[in-house]
């Protein structure tokens, strides 16, 4: 299973990449051609909207799988081992609760939405709000997963938070 899931998220870095150079691609070719020739490629820019959207999306569901997301845990490290896996797992819940709205409220978008296309490129209006939609599953599973960790696998609190790292270090060892 974790073999499957690293193989999932690292689809999702390949997929960051390949929405980042596409924005850039086609922004810096949008200003040349403005510049130039005094007219851009208005399909250019609504194609830069929606891998800007994306990519933000799907960095939040990597940062929430790494814990890059932001989390002072200055309070979290100085409390008991039961305060702490009270907090955390408070913490994990309002994070359910929160992506249950953003997936509810992204289903409703994409619904109203269903008819509507793009004006230059003709692209559904519904692949904006679907990214919302698939964040808020995602990042539900993966809190789902972090209190699973905690009350049946009994992983600390200290584990849980510690920073996902896949790079390795300068002695060629690979750190997690």
């Amino acid at each position: 299973m974790k073999k499957f899931l690293d193989t999932l998220f690292r689809g999702v870095e390949i997929l960051i990449a390949i929405f980042l150079a596409v924005m850039i691609v086609l922004v810096f070719m949008n200003v040349v051609f403005r510049y130039l020739f005094s007219r851009g490629f208005a399909w250019s820019e609504e194609i830069a909207r929606i891998c800007f959207i994306y990519l933000v999306y799907l960095g939040s569901i990597e940062a929430m799988r790494d814990n890059r997301h932001l989390l002072i845990d200055s309070v979290l490290s100085r409390m008991p081992v039961a305060g702490q896996k009270a907090l955390y797992g408070l913490i994990q819940i309002c994070i359910i609760w929160l992506m249950g709205i953003l997936t509810l409220g992204s289903w409703g978008l994409m619904i109203q939405n269903l008819n509507d296309n793009w004006v230059a490129t003709k692209f559904p209006t519904f692949l904006v709000y679907a990214a919302g939609f698939i964040t808020g599953i995602a990042i539900g599973i993966i809190a789902l997963a972090n209190l699973f960790r905690m009350i049946v696998l009994r992983m600390p609190v200290s584990e849980l938070i510690k920073i996902r790292d896949d790079t390795p270090d300068p002695q060629g060892a690979e750190v997690s």
